[in-house]
This record gives C-alpha cells, sequence and structure tokens, in this order.
C-alpha cells in the first residue's frame, strides 16, 4: 500500500498550482501589461494545462467514488470519456509540454541565463516560485504517471497533436512579434532569422521527443508494474 493515496497526492498537486498561479497572476510585471498578457509565455500556458489536467484527475476520482456508489450505467459512461480525456491531456500536453518547459528553461539558464530569465526578474519572481514554474512541474507529472496507467495514442496522432500544439504556439509568438515588434524570450533577440527558422524547427523536434519518451516511459513503468504483479500472483 502506499503511505500516501495518489487521491490524496493529486489534491495536493492541483492546490500548488493554483497557489503557483495565483502568485504569478499577482506579479507585477511589466510584461504581463503588454500584448498578449500572461498567455505569450509558455510557462504559463503549461501551468495553466497542468492545472487543468490534475483537476480533471481529482473529478474522475470524485466520479469514482459516486460511480461505485451510485453503480448507474451513465455515470460509468461518463466516467470512461473523462478518463479517456485525461489520458490525452497527459499523452499529448502534460508529459510533452511540461518536460520540455523545464528542460529548454534549465538548459538555457545554465548556458547564459539572461536569454531566457534576465537577472532583472529576481526582483520581481522569487525564487520558490520560479522553481514552482519551472522545476516541480516534472516531478508531479512523473509522479501521477507512476501512480495511474494511463493509455496512450497512436503514435501517428499523438505526434500530430503535440507538433499541432508547438507549431501553433511559434504562430502566437511570431504574431506577439508582429504586433509588438519584441519578441517573447530574449534568446530570439539574438539570432538572426535563418538560425530562428532553425531555432524553432529544433524545438518543434524536441517536444516530439518529449511525447515519444513519455510514451516510452509510460510503458516501461507499467509494464513491470504488470510483470511484478503476475509474480507475486504465482509466488502465492
Amino acid at each position: 500500500m502506499a503511505l500516501i493515496p495518489s487521491q490524496v497526492l493529486r489534491i495536493a498537486i492541483l492546490l500548488s498550482y493554483f497557489s503557483i498561479l495565483c502568485h504569478y497572476k499577482a506579479l507585477d510585471m511589466p510584461a504581463h501589461q503588454t500584448y498578449g498578457g500572461s498567455w505569450k509565455f509558455l510557462t504559463f500556458i503549461d501551468l495553466v494545462i497542468q492545472a487543468v489536467f490534475f483537476a480533471l484527475c481529482v473529478l474522475i476520482d470524485v466520479s469514482s467514488l459516486l460511480t461505485r456508489a451510485g453503480e448507474s450505467r451513465e455515470q460509468e459512461r461518463q466516467l470512461r470519456k473523462l478518463i479517456a480525456l485525461r489520458d490525452w491531456i497527459m499523452a499529448v500536453l502534460a508529459f510533452p509540454v511540461g518536460a520540455f518547459v523545464v528542460f529548454t528553461f534549465w538548459s538555457l539558464y545554465l548556458y547564459d541565463r539572461e536569454l531566457v530569465y534576465p537577472k532583472l526578474l529576481d526582483n520581481f519572481i522569487p525564487q520558490w516560485l520560479n522553481h514552482g514554474m519551472h522545476t516541480t512541474v516534472l516531478p508531479f507529472i512523473i509522479i501521477e504517471m507512476r501512480t495511474t496507467h494511463h493509455k496512450y495514442p497512436s503514435r501517428p496522432w499523438g505526434l500530430a497533436a503535440v507538433f499541432t500544439f508547438g507549431v501553433g504556439y511559434i504562430l502566437w509568438t511570431c504574431w506577439v512579434h508582429h504586433v509588438t515588434g519584441v519578441w517573447v524570450y530574449p534568446v530570439l533577440e539574438k539570432i538572426g532569422p535563418m538560425a530562428r527558422i532553425a531555432f524553432f524547427s529544433g524545438l518543434s523536434g524536441l517536444i516530439g521527443v518529449f511525447y515519444v519518451f513519455g510514451e516510452i516511459l509510460n510503458s516501461y513503468i507499467w509494464d513491470q508494474h504488470i510483470t511484478s504483479n503476475t509474480a507475486k500472483v504465482k509466488g502465492e
């Protein structure tokens, strides 16, 4: 038996995301007052994705309890739809986008923080909030993957959905630049047009890699789990 029930973990993670989002939106940052507001930052979009995902997980936990009590076929049908939506969000958005944000942020930060998170931001964003946005996302989503089996879509459809999201965000970033004349991230100001195209192409490929990695990790975790349970049954 787990030391902490998965339902309690999901509620705690959901509450932490609500806290992070509230503190982030309360920040008095000039960038939040310009065109696109917080929505031009992938970090904020990812936080919303994670919050929606864990809210759906908690809703499913509550619905499961009610379905067991009521034993209604209609409730079971609706519950299966919610589970299918949860698994799709996990596979296509929550894991690949969350892993992408953590990896790219800290890679650029360690190389040259001015490219992605200028030192000036330390005056606005406390360290704990920075880690809440750019660090804990990954362990939280891995905890969810470890405690609940998620059914992935076929790889072509999953990759198509991930790439659609990635290209959509790139186009949104370009539109913000078209309107304001300023790139969302400092790194884009420091490279030329051709390098920018290569940069965007590389990032699009990277988010696809994280989708496949999430699929493989999910299969590995649950294949191991099934094998372990089978061995225990045989041992008995």
